[in-house]
Parts: structure tokens; C-alpha cells; sequence
């Protein structure tokens, strides 16, 4: 079994957050010339939001790709939607916990009190609304010989701010250019940026469709957090430090949990864990057998 102490998870999560952040978006040379790199790299999707059009970026986002092939082709992408689904059943919204850039800006713009700000489940759903759109309409426009990326072209405010506005501001060329469709990407951007400050992941917990989907399989995936009925008190401490307001005792695998795992950190008696189930295995009473690797409180 692999303990992490109450002390560590977060610093383990912001590290791997920068060290994913300076990995995907590393092309040092694109920020000084303000120049889209397009080698080889940029044929491979991470499985989190990273712009494309990011001078320093590295890799594509997944998203965009499958929007772009979507209505290129108006066949479904078997490489994107194949790394989409192998990581949603791998660890679920793990990624956008521990890897995604916007959510890193995020975290760091959040207030204290953002964290406990919990929102109505009705202001959830628009990013499922999205999520839908996502995959149909660049397939009905591009019937109608307009396919475009929906959400890259109309919302994605991490796009704005990591393309959009750099390429605006250093290419002289491009800025002759900006109209309405800009100007309504940046009004979007602004309204998520004002709001950081006091709902924690904001954009993550409303808008995000690629968190919507890896959301569908956080009750499925092979790494997930699973509750020991037999250490568990009930005393709501797994609840009270959530930052996006998932009710643990009844269900830790909500599919808003980003899996940042403070609730494993902070559990006085050891009864949450982070784990892998054995595939095809199982125990007594017909309950999935879990393997001994565990990221588990070891108080």
C-alpha cells in the first residue's frame, strides 16, 4: 500500500500541475516570435484542455481535434475519441484535478472562501448542453458546408486567453482583423476570470464539456475513490474540505469530483482511498476486489 500524509497530497498536486503545465506548453521559441508551432508534437492530443493556437504549446487539445476531424470528415475520430474514452476509464476527472492548465489558473486566482461556495445543480448543466453540442453541431454545419470547431470558435475562454489574446497583441497583422466574434470570446474570458476569485473552478464546474465527459465515468473508472464503511464515522469532514462541493459519504465518485483527493488527505480515520480495482475480480458478496495499491490518509 503507498501512503501519502495529510501534509503532502496538496504540494504533490501543484507540483505536478506546473511540471504538466511547462511540459504540454514548452515551445519557448513560438512566445518569442509569436509563431504556432506545427511539428510532429502537434499531431498528439493531451487528454486535458490545451489550445492549439497557444504559441508555446506543444501538443493539441482534445476538443478541438475531435471538433476539427468531426467536421472534416463527419465521422467519428477513432484516435481522439479512443484516448478520450481510455482515459475517462482509466481515472475519470483525475486529469482536470491534477494536469489541466486553465484549472491550475484557476486554483490560484480562487480566495479562501471560494472553496466554499457550493452552486445549485441546475448551474451545472450547461456544460453537458455543451458536451452534446460539441460532437453535433460541427457535424449538422459542415452539412451545410459551414463545419467549424463550435466551442474553440464561440466559448472556450482557456483558447482567448492562451491564443487568442497573445497572437492578438503580438501580430500587429492579426488585430486589423478583430470584430464582433472576438470581442464576444473576450467578454466570455472576462466573465470566468471576474468570477475565479469566488467560486473555486468556476468554468471547471459550469462550462467544461471535456470535464462533463470524463465526469460520466468517475463512478466507472478503474482508479477510484472507494469508502470503508467499517472506518467511516460519518463525521462530514470528507464533505467540509471538498472544494467543488461532492457529498463523499453518499458518493465519492460524484461526477463533479476532479479527484484532487483532500478529501483522502483529510479523513481522521483513514476510511477513503484512492484505488485500483482489479478488473474482472471480485470478492466476497459480489463486490469489486480491490488491489493493494492505495493512496489512503495514514493517520
Amino acid at each position: 500500500m503507498a501512503e501519502v500524509g495529510p501534509g503532502g497530497m496538496g504540494r504533490i498536486r501543484r507540483t505536478v500541475q506546473f511540471a504538466a503545465l511547462l511540459i504540454t506548453n514548452g515551445y519557448w521559441p513560438g512566445l518569442g516570435r509569436i509563431a504556432i508551432y506545427s511539428g510532429p508534437a502537434k499531431g498528439v492530443c493531451v487528454p486535458f484542455l490545451n489550445c492549439y493556437s497557444c504559441p508555446a504549446a506543444l501538443f493539441a487539445c482534445p476538443l478541438g481535434s475531435l471538433q476539427s476531424m468531426l467536421a472534416a470528415a463527419r465521422t467519428l475520430p477513432l484516435y481522439v475519441s479512443g484516448m478520450m474514452l481510455a482515459a475517462g476509464f482509466a481515472v475519470g476527472r483525475l486529469f482536470c484535478g491534477w494536469l489541466c492548465p486553465y484549472g491550475l489558473l484557476q486554483e490560484a486566482l480562487a480566495l479562501p472562501r471560494a472553496r466554499r461556495v457550493r452552486l445549485p445543480r441546475w448551474i451545472r448543466a450547461p456544460k453537458y448542453v455543451l458536451l452534446a453540442l460539441v460532437v453535433l453541431l460541427p457535424v449538422v454545419w459542415v452539412s451545410a458546408g459551414a463545419g467549424v470547431p463550435f466551442f474553440c470558435k464561440f466559448i472556450c475562454p482557456a483558447g482567448t486567453l492562451e491564443g487568442g489574446l497573445v497572437l492578438a497583441l503580438g501580430r500587429p497583422e492579426l488585430r486589423v482583423n478583430i470584430g464582433w466574434l472576438f470581442a464576444w470570446k473576450v467578454a466570455v474570458l472576462t466573465l470566468f476570470l471576474a468570477l475565479m476569485p469566488f467560486i473555486y473552478r468556476v468554468f471547471c464546474r459550469t462550462a467544461c464539456p471535456l470535464g462533463a465527459f470524463y465526469g460520466l465515468f468517475n463512478q466507472v473508472s478503474l482508479w477510484r475513490i472507494e469508502r470503508d464503511r467499517s472506518r467511516c464515522r460519518g463525521c462530514g469532514t470528507c464533505v467540509e474540505v471538498c472544494p467543488v462541493g461532492v457529498p463523499v459519504v453518499e458518493k465519492p465518485n460524484h461526477p463533479e469530483c476532479i479527484r484532487c483527493l483532500e478529501c483522502v488527505k483529510a479523513c481522521p480515520y483513514g476510511a477513503l482511498a484512492f484505488t485500483m480495482t482489479e478488473v474482472g475480480k471480485q470478492g466476497s458478496g459480489g463486490t469489486p476486489r480491490i488491489s493493494n495499491f492505495k493512496v489512503r490518509n495514514g493517520r
